[in-house]
């Protein structure tokens, strides 16, 4: 088990309030014992002006679980910020739900690697993602 807080999905979306995951609509969905999962609504909020999911859009709910899940499995006085995303978009999506899953490459010391999987409601892939983390002592 590599997760190792008691932190569940409705705290995550508690502390989540206020935040561009928020307004975008992401909801945490999952936690378990090497993944995190979250869903993201294809509306208005998240389309791009030909009326398809916006890359921008996939892309912040790819860092959005890559650093939730890095923060899951750091300990205390630890913090977990973003270094690098890549993104590929595979498929488009108009309407309804994409949801995404991060799942480990790499947990180091000090860098962790992050994959997130992004797929529609047929679990068709949507876009792939790979996020890297630095891992920092919080001061």
């Amino acid at each position: 088990m590599i997760i190792h807080t008691d932190i569940t999905p409705e705290r995550l979306n508690e502390l989540n309030q206020g935040s561009a995951a928020s307004h975008l609509g992401i909801e945490f969905t999952q936690i378990g014992d090497d993944y995190v999962e979250a869903r993201m609504p294809v509306d208005a909020r998240t389309r791009q002006p030909f009326g398809l999911l916006h890359g921008g859009a996939s892309v912040l709910l790819a860092e959005t679980l890559g650093s939730v899940a890095a923060y899951t499995c750091i300990g205390e006085g630890k913090i977990a910020v973003g270094l690098d995303i890549n993104a590929n978009h595979v498929r488009g999506v108009k309407e309804g739900y994409v949801y995404g899953r991060a799942t480990p490459i790499h947990l180091g010391k000090s860098t962790h690697v992050w994959e997130i999987r992004i797929t529609n409601e047929n679990q068709q892939l949507v876009c792939i993602s790979r996020l890297t983390m630095a891992i920092l002592d919080k001061h």
